[in-house]
């Protein structure tokens, strides 16, 4: 029998669990919270996938048979969205065949029911051993992701990826736009690994003439050349023991991509001018906004270089992509830029945050920090106006889309964001929605989403009550 958790010690793992039996979905919860786990019950598969957006589980335990879009449908959606995510099936003498086949398309596994209470414990475990923990249990503080600040579903799911990685000396390629955060999220990386406590060196291979590139990567001994005044160690020396993060890869010279692969097959470099080669014990992450598979295709880079750096890839969103945190991050830097600038500032006027939750971002995170930078450097009042960002914008903005614009397919992806963007507040929630408080309800009810899971305090407040009313 499964021995309880004390009440003071944080669950283990989130486990999302799906049956529209009310009385085996209790039974399962009990038997889950006992082992110590956090336990998130719903009934049908919509219901399971609404929880995903909010925040991902580290296990899906769904029966076969439900109403609407069934268990193996549910799979098939949480497969395509989260492919590392495991996901058991419950099944019934009757549809064993079905979940057998299930199997075969990447179903952890299944169990019959009636369920054998120690035969779950042991799927359960052995499926969190190999599911990414979640960022908030993935080490004793926060410190190693302290610079990426979010609360968006997709950012969650790269942390959570990239602190499972870190925990291995993989080489990981990091792709995304310019300004999306590849350089801090491969410090995040460093912070998270046994080598934490050695050095995080980066480089732009990009930003560097090819003449010199080749000594600052590897170094050069005296003489070598007509400036070689002293021996010179190159980074990868210099990041010795810990991580080298070689950023715009996609823009190095085709031959010191050869340079380059022989240093990684050899773990070894040669200082230019040396006959002798150095041993090194250094991590690879790089990092390029281009596509490299075209560059490939092209010719321009080297196809044995690519697979020997992308054992792991990991793709950053866009801005635009996790628009519930542009709110987040704009007081965030707000905060720290005000006493950088000495500035007295307490946060956006309603309709300067709008702007900035509303506007394109094609600079990503990067275009952000420096519209604050220029707002919080030109603002002489408390509260930036609305005024300053529409200057610093200097861009059109981008309308939220209303309900009659919005496609099925991505209406509980728009709620939802609304919902984190407004801290839960159905009111402005639905202000933003161009639509009346009690439509407003019908869609979260729709999409099983209640207002109470977004509020920051986990309070129950006034939208709480006005729904216990509709």
């Amino acid at each position: 029998m499964p021995s309880s958790t004390p009440p003071s010690r944080p669950a283990q793992h989130r486990i999302l669990v799906v049956d529209d039996d009310a009385d085996m979905l209790r039974l399962l919860s009990l038997r889950l919270k006992a082992a110590g786990h956090e336990v998130v019950a719903v009934g049908s598969a919509e219901a399971a996938l609404a929880q995903l957006d909010i925040a991902r589980p580290q296990l899906v335990l769904s029966d076969v048979r439900l109403p609407g879009k069934d268990g193996l449908a549910l799979f098939d959606e949480v497969h395509a969205r989260h492919p590392s995510l495991p996901v058991i099936l419950l099944t019934a003498h009757g549809t064993i065949p079905d979940a057998v086949e299930a199997t075969s398309r990447g179903v952890f596994t299944y169990l019959t029911k009636p369920y054998d209470g120690k035969e779950l414990q042991e799927k359960v475990a052995e499926a969190l051993a190999l599911s990414a923990p979640a960022v908030h249990q993935a080490h004793d503080n926060q410190a190693w992701r302290a610079d990426i600040v979010s609360r968006s579903a997709r950012m969650t799911d790269v942390l959570s990826e990239a602190f499972m990685v870190a925990q291995s000396d993989a080489s990981v390629l990091l792709l995304g736009d310019s300004g999306s955060g590849k350089e801090l999220l491969a410090q995040a990386i460093h912070r998270a690994s046994p080598r934490a406590s050695k050095p995080f060196v980066a480089v732009n291979c990009g930003a560097i003439p090819e003449a010199l590139l080749e000594s600052e990567l590897f170094g050069h001994v005296k003489g070598a050349f007509t400036d070689a005044v002293s021996n010179h160690k190159g980074l990868f020396q210099a990041a010795d023991g810990g991580t080298l993060l070689l950023d715009e890869i996609g823009d190095m010279p085709p031959a010191l991509q050869v340079k380059l692969l022989r240093v990684l097959q050899e773990r070894a470099v040669r200082p230019v001018g040396s006959s002798q080669s150095i041993q090194i014990n250094v991590r690879i992450i790089s990092a390029t906004h281009r596509n490299l598979e075209a560059a490939m295709a092209a010719g321009q880079f080297r196809e044995d270089l690519y697979y020997r750096l992308n054992v792991v890839t990991l793709l950053l969103p866009t801005l635009a992509e996790r628009r519930e945190d542009i709110a987040l991050l704009a007081n965030h830097f707000l905060d720290k830029l005000a006493h950088k600038y000495d500035k007295r500032l307490s946060g956006f006027a309603p309709e300067a945050l709008k702007a900035l939750t509303t506007a394109a971002w094609p600079g990503n995170v990067r275009q952000l920090y420096n519209v604050v930078e220029q707002v919080c450097a030109l603002s002489t009042t408390p509260l930036v106006p609305l005024s300053l960002v529409q200057r610093a914008l200097r861009i059109p903005s981008a309308q939220v889309l209303s309900f009659a614009e919005a496609r099925q397919r991505c209406e509980r992806e728009y709620l939802v964001g609304l919902l984190k963007m407004t801290d839960g507040n159905v009111a402005d929630a639905a202000r933003l929605a161009q639509r009346n408080r009690t439509e407003f309800y019908r869609l979260l009810q729709k999409h099983a989403l209640t207002p109470g899971q977004f509020k920051a305090d986990g309070a129950i407040g006034d939208d709480v009550a006005d729904e216990r009313q509709e």
